[in-house]
């Protein structure tokens, strides 16, 4: 169904838009719907799902040194109970309290989530949505308080924010968890790096859960193997980029890009031109 010169473009699409707050899962069915594929097929939401696993593996990689601390922190914790002080020890458990209510609430409303929720209708409303909470949290966050300030009343806002981008495609993952970050007053750094740590189980989850559907639809091996390839190395790069970006500038420039793209698709839906 989809072919390995698809797949090429969606993984570099995925890679790009990631962990950049303009919503990966808008941009692929977008993309998709230029291309001519059906953003609605069972196989294409599990394709789409699956080569996340090379933009989770980027993460993984990039972050392997603060992974390795916080893992081994909270291993430590769990056999010893004079470790479980350390900040790394309660993050360990703070991420999988946060993954929690997101899996909950994936498995309850799979139907929706790849049906009426699928909609290019849904993303072009919830790009523009998610720009305007992106804005009022860029403008109003008193961005003082740093990554080691965090406590489990954060990682839970943080973490659950993403339920909004898994129901409305187009909110953005990155965007929600960015802009929760911000609203409860951490910087953007800070903010950034939360949400590429909350956002590892609930994407590689979605990826290992995805895979069986996937595979068994006739998304296709190779295609699987290239968009994940290509997914990884684009999103590494991205990453880098954006952590340098957020230590210097608003997140303006992103809020602009989300309106110009969400007003551009409701026309190019309005005139036919894509079908929702």
């Amino acid at each position: 169904m989809i072919s390995v010169g698809e797949a090429i473009v969606l993984g570099i699409v995925e890679g790009l838009t990631e962990f950049l707050p303009v919503s990966s899962t808008g941009h692929l069915k977008i993309t998709e719907g230029l291309m001519g594929i059906p953003v609605n097929d069972r196989a294409v939401v599990g394709f789409t799902a699956v080569i996340q696993s090379g933009a989770i593996a980027a993460v993984l990689v990039y972050f392997f040194s603060d992974i390795r601390r916080i893992v081994t922190a909270w291993g430590r914790g769990i056999v010893n109970k004079d470790e479980r002080y350390h900040h790394d020890y309660r993050f360990g458990w703070w991420v999988i309290y946060a993954t929690i209510p997101v899996v909950i609430v994936g498995v309850a409303a799979e139907g929706l989530i790849s049906g009426p929720l699928a909609s290019l209708w849904v993303v072009a409303g919830s790009l523009l949505g998610g720009s305007a909470v992106m804005w009022l949290a860029d403008r109003y966050g008193r961005h003082k308080r740093g990554e080691g300030d965090t406590s489990l009343r954060d990682a839970m806002l943080i973490g659950c924010s993403q339920i909004l981008a898994m129901l409305f495609p187009g909110f953005s993952r990155s965007g929600a968890t960015i802009s929760t970050g911000l609203l409860l007053g951490l910087d953007r750094v800070a903010a950034t790096r939360l949400s590429f740590f909350l956002g590892i189980p609930a994407l590689t989850g979605a990826g290992i859960y995805e895979l069986p559907s996937a595979l068994g639809s006739g998304a296709g091996v190779l295609p699987l193997i290239v968009g994940t390839v290509v997914s990884f190395i684009v999103a590494y790069a991205s990453i880098a980029w954006l952590l340098k970006f957020v230590s210097n500038h608003s997140f303006t420039s992103f809020v602009i890009y989300r309106i110009v793209i969400g007003l551009l698709l409701f026309g190019l839906l309005g005139t036919g031109t894509l079908n929702a």
